[in-house]
């Protein structure tokens, strides 16, 4: 059986190795070749920063302000544990399979009696990144209107998320040849901008940092650990990405030392980048502002603080962060997608090819982020992303725990990540049910949906 799924060998392309199963990044690896040399610890970071530093930032700042105020960046913190609490199955399962399939690939290898996981876990991972696809396209479409006429239009924006949508699926479906070099660029520039972004606000704020305590002080005694908690489930989605190292497992040099290492390491940076954002714009920008403009919180207050030019730079900064996440997204998970469905756990002609490129499955993946466009708004779309997510890690921390003894792994973390994750989906729900019952119908109603076909194609299946 093939395992690597979606990943170029190394006989098919001279120079160039795309990373493709987690499908927010992927990298022009002519470098590596010419240097003759493999992917060390601070490719490794690169590669796992640039995948969850994607549009998710931009997208649930405003909503954290609204729910926790200004103990938003505790929420970041107590969701970054979440992550690395997920992350640990990740870097034991690619340690011990070595497989750059990931989450699909350890699911179906751990539980390779069972054609219902294998089936289940693809179709979960599948429509995950149909929703970071739907969500990046929202956020690129509120801060590319932000400022103008049409900012609280919401058919403008639907439009307009489309439209990125289909553009994106023509590059896809047209050729890859020298994405790579713009990904790089689109990474790399992206990071550096936020850093900007946030050292500018934090020197142009007006709040002392003992007023910004008393407030955190008075919002901590509104706000409870629950709500906190509820607020790092939501919004997990915005640490989806460092499995992307995983990915890469085949160019890693001593995979066993650089899997952890790189991992959490890009979670540590992340949360930090996350919270230093937060806190530039707390520091900067009025509560009720972020609250008001919260689908383009920062663009709003950049332009409230810095002017013009700094609401320009934020929204230079969401649209190529957005862009190449999108283009990311399209690009891996419309692989993945092929690959899944020539194991025969999708329709079989998702697996059709155009000089090598899977069109349908291109074709179908905007399809259906272009329907949750159309059936949600931000928020809908970042909390099914995130309970997808939550909930594909919460498969593969119980995969890891069924082999802990081979994968050396220890009860109690595996035992811990697999609450923590339960605990997350539970806490969505829970506040869908209280504050947004239609919206936990949607959600229940998509879940539904997935496990009819998951069931249906996990059935029929035979292994060849």
């Amino acid at each position: 059986m093939n395992y690597n799924y979606g990943l170029k060998k190394r006989s098919r392309f001279n120079c160039t190795i795309l990373f493709n199963l987690n499908p927010q990044i992927y990298l022009d690896m002519s470098y590596v070749r010419k240097r003759g040399k493999n992917l060390g610890l601070i490719e490794l970071v690169a590669i796992a920063i640039g995948g969850m530093v994607g549009g998710g930032i931009f997208s649930i700042l405003g909503i954290s302000v609204k729910m926790v105020g200004m103990l938003t960046p505790v929420a970041i913190i107590f969701g970054g544990f979440l992550a690395l609490l997920a992350a640990y199955s990740y870097v034991k399962l690619g340690v011990y399979y070595k497989d750059p399939g990931a989450t699909y690939a350890f699911v179906k290898r751990t539980f390779s009696h069972s054609h219902q996981m294998a089936s289940a876990i693809g179709w979960i991972t599948i429509f995950g990144y149909i929703s970071t696809l739907a969500l990046y396209a929202y956020t690129f479409s509120s801060y590319i209107l932000s400022g103008s006429d049409w900012a609280t239009d919401i058919w403008i924006k639907k439009t307009v998320a489309w439209m990125i949508i289909g553009i994106f699926a023509l590059i896809n479906t047209w050729s890859v040849k020298g994405m790579g070099k713009i990904e790089d660029f689109l990474v790399y520039t992206k990071v550096l901008i936020l850093a900007v972004i946030s050292f500018l606000l934090m020197q142009h704020g007006q709040k002392s940092f003992i007023a910004f305590l008393k407030e955190m002080y008075m919002d901590a005694e509104q706000s409870s650990l629950l709500q906190l908690l509820i607020v790092s489930s939501i919004t997990f989605v915005a640490y989806e990405g460092f499995q992307l190292v995983i990915n890469a497992i085949e160019e890693i040099e001593k995979p066993n030392k650089l899997i952890p290492r790189s991992i959490y390491t890009a979670i540590v940076v992340v949360i930090l980048i996350y919270v230093i954002i937060a806190l530039g714009a707390l520091f900067a920008i009025p509560e009720e502002e972020l609250i008001k403009n919260k689908e383009y919180a920062l663009a709003a207050g950049a332009k409230m603080i810095l002017g013009k030019w700094g609401e320009w730079l934020v929204i230079f900064g969401a649209l190529l962060s957005t862009s190449s996440a999108i283009n990311g997204t399209l690009f891996g998970a419309s692989r993945q997608l092929a690959a899944i469905a020539e194991d025969g756990y999708f329709p079989k002609f998702l697996t059709r090819k155009r000089s090598g490129i899977p069109v349908n499955a291109i074709i179908t993946m905007a399809l259906f982020g272009a329907f949750l466009i159309l059936v949600g708004g931000l928020r809908l779309i970042l909390e099914f992303g995130s309970v997808t997510f939550i909930i594909s890690s919460l498969i593969v921390a119980y995969a890891n725990h069924v082999i802990r003894n081979k994968t050396n792994s220890s009860a109690l973390m595996t035992t811990l990540a697999m609450t923590g994750l339960f605990v997350g989906v539970v806490l969505i729900l829970y506040y869908e049910a209280l504050n947004r019952p239609e919206q936990l119908l949607f959600i229940l109603l998509m879940y539904l949906m997935l496990g009819v076909g998951a069931y249906v194609y996990g059935r029929k299946h035979t292994q060849p």
